[in-house]
């Protein structure tokens, strides 16, 4: 069984946008890097590759994947779906959409404006009611042959990929490049996003910086970049152990923590980890 843990109850999706407001490049005042620090913070993240550079986005898939899915073959996951019994409904796809946090009704109404009179386009009024608890009114029996039929069309994939981008991997790489944080701690941004979701309160994404950024400063504010992303990664693991389904930190403490203490902020390959116990492997 793919190893899910889903998104918190306030993930809601939201435009990348607003998701950078509720963030926060400036949560407060003292935190707000000089304009000097900014321009420095970019010189220092333009002389390596991004993750949004094509093959380190490769490599972000599949270590999102590992731990989602146990599986390094993220393009195989668009046509998952489960109730993991978390308290968010059904959850599916390359990124865990769910009924019950807004953004799998974000993702079916964008496919549906792509797409109109999908197989999924039904289901519109029933994700609307569902949203914000695990029900399955109107969803149950058919939406889950449904979402894996929908999966075999190359624009509900494509909608996937456009969705994630939008709401998890677009804001939490901006935000990296704010802070002045390399490719490895983008990815901790992003692994973050993708489990906690977006927004301010005390263990999302935003909740999480704001911890780690009382801790240390980012390397945009003058700090050290080692330090600060540890900061993170310890706000993260208590955000984690705060819910029973989020409760395994092994992403954090096999996988990203390993990674830092190895120093390579570049999320250089060769990459080896594990999660849950599980080896996994990048070697290009």
């Amino acid at each position: 069984m793919p190893k899910r843990i889903g998104l918190v109850a306030a993930a809601v999706a939201v435009p990348a946008a607003l998701v950078l407001t509720s963030v926060g490049i400036g949560q407060a005042a003292e935190h707000t890097p000089s304009s000097a620090q900014a321009v420095k913070a970019e010189h220092r993240t333009a002389a390596v590759k991004n993750l949004d550079d094509p093959a380190k986005k490769e490599i972000a898939m599949k270590l999102v994947s590992s731990a989602e899915n146990s599986s390094l073959d993220w393009r195989a996951q668009f046509k998952y779906i489960e109730d993991i019994d978390d308290g968010r409904g059904y959850t599916a796809g390359i990124i865990g959409f769910c009924s019950g946090t807004g953004d799998m009704l974000e993702l079916v109404e964008y496919y549906t404006q792509v797409k109109p009179g999908n197989v999924l386009a039904k289901y519109l009024p029933a994700l609307r009611e569902v949203d914000g608890s695990d029900s399955h009114d109107g969803l149950d029996p058919n939406f889950t042959k449904d979402w894996k039929k929908a999966a075999e069309d190359k624009a509900f994939q494509d909608a996937q990929e456009h969705e994630r981008d939008r709401v998890y991997f677009n804001p939490s790489v901006s935000q990296g490049k704010a802070d002045g944080i390399g490719t490895l701690g983008q990815f901790i941004y992003y692994d973050a996003i993708v489990m906690h979701g977006p927004g301010d309160s005390k263990y999302s994404f935003g909740g999480i910086r704001k911890t780690a950024m009382s801790k240390a400063k980012t390397p945009a504010q003058g700090g050290d970049e080692k330090t600060y992303l540890n900061a993170f990664l310890d706000a993260r693991k208590k955000a984690m152990q705060s819910e029973e389904p989020h409760s395994e930190t092994s992403r954090v403490d096999t996988e990203q923590r390993k990674f830092l203490n190895e120093g390579n902020l570049g999320l250089e390959p060769p990459l080896k980890w594990k999660v849950y116990g599980d080896p996994f492997e990048i070697n290009s």
